[in-house]
């Protein structure tokens, strides 16, 4: 089984590197089982079509997000803002790990958007336990926002940021999470 799941694994990564290196267009069943080292079969078992795949793509994305925000809610001390807080540190912390999955957003925007359905729902929810976070529901609102700004500047190459201007407003978005509503 945990062949299967590396393997699994290794496919939506060669995928996601194809969409991010060269392009949506490129992203073809062929072209993800040459990069990942496995027969076209191979691939087809684990994603029977190319929407299969970018629909695998976006629920490794939904999982690792679902999985390290609930990981950093559920070691938080602080009760009021840890929502926000989880928020802000996994989302620059998908800007050090070089987006390795983002790649599936614009995958299945290109494809399906309906692909999108459970990242969306999963964002609804975020976004509904960011405002009843014990803070500022604007600020915490804002916080978000700044933290997907940057993200989505930063995939689409829109004048990214120097690491010390990113490290200051990270420090900022956080010392917002410290605070109690006012």
């Amino acid at each position: 089984m945990e062949n299967q799941t590396s393997k699994r694994k290794q496919l939506l990564i060669s995928a996601s590197t194809i969409v991010k290196n060269e392009g949506v267009h490129k992203l073809t069943l062929e072209a993800v089982a040459k990069k990942a080292g496995v027969s076209k079969g191979g691939l087809l078992y684990h994603f029977p079509s190319k929407e299969a795949l970018i629909k695998g793509m976006v629920d490794e994305l939904t999982a690792n997000y679902v999985s390290e925000m609930n990981k950093l809610v559920e070691t938080e001390e602080q009760l009021n803002g840890k929502w926000t807080k989880a928020y802000v540190k996994s989302t620059f912390n998908e800007l050090e790990d070089d987006f390795e999955m983002s790649s599936a957003l614009m995958a299945a925007i290109f494809a399906n958007p309906e692909l999108l359905k459970d990242f969306q729902l999963q964002y609804e929810d975020w976004q509904t336990k960011i405002e009843n976070d014990g803070l500022n529901p604007v600020r915490s609102t804002i916080a978000r926002l700044v933290a997907d700004g940057l993200w989505y500047g930063e995939i689409f190459g829109l004048a990214p940021l120097e690491k010390g201007l990113k490290d200051e407003i990270y420090k900022e978005l956080l010392s917002w999470t410290r605070e109690g509503k006012n």
